[in-house]
């Protein structure tokens, strides 16, 4: 069985009993603060104060203000309504804690990859790996008064296909990261209704 089948047969047989989120994205792309903006319980986190070591290996251009950093993950919940309960898991940006994403991604039904319009490159390797696991995924644009770019210019940037959402966010408000995810939960649903593609058979 193929990731994509065993996707949509999670969103059917899972959701009265918690799907599993994981939101991820480059340093600093406010992925601990759309856990804490969404979840419905105290949030879990590994947040540490940065410090000067951790400057010589992070690349904090852009983010010079941020001073903790995951080094774990996160963990929220949130009820989308009454059958519907997401685990939101966090993943850290740093490079230095890539090799976790894996372990995350096992058993997740979908992702949110969390994009500062001022590092478009830093979301390159989130993408990348979610479609090597073959994990459905929407993207959001949270909203640091970066450039200002089109739909058109983000999709180009990040080589999404058309199929894949793009949303803009603000990762401190509460309501527009729900509207995230709702929007991540439609996608799933959409993929999950599609009608499967059978290849011919021999003749």
């Amino acid at each position: 069985m193929d990731s994509a089948t065993s996707n949509q047969n999670a969103l059917a047989g899972t959701a009265d009993n918690g799907l599993k989120i994981v939101i991820v994205g480059g340093f600093g792309a406010g992925k601990t603060t759309m856990v804490r903006s969404v979840s419905e319980i105290r949030p879990l986190n590994t947040e540490e104060t940065m410090t000067q070591a951790g400057a010589a290996v992070d690349n904090l251009n852009g983010v010079h203000a941020k001073t903790a950093t995951t080094v774990a993950f996160d963990f929220g919940r949130i009820s989308i309504d009454e059958r519907t309960i997401l685990y939101l898991f966090g993943a850290p940006g740093q490079e230095r804690f890539w090799f976790l994403w894996d372990r995350l991604f096992s058993g997740t039904l979908g992702a949110v990859v969390l994009v500062d319009t001022r590092r478009l490159a830093d979301s390159w390797y989130a993408i990348d790996r979610l479609e090597h696991h073959g994990t459905p995924f929407i993207v959001a644009c949270n909203d640091f008064g970066g450039p200002v770019h089109t739909q058109e210019q983000l999709r180009d940037a990040l080589d999404l296909s058309p199929d894949i959402p793009l949303v803009d966010c603000d990762a401190r408000d509460r309501t527009s990261s729900k509207y995230v995810l709702i929007t991540l939960l439609q996608h799933l649903h959409a993929l999950s209704s599609a009608p499967s593609v059978r290849e011919p058979s021999a003749t």
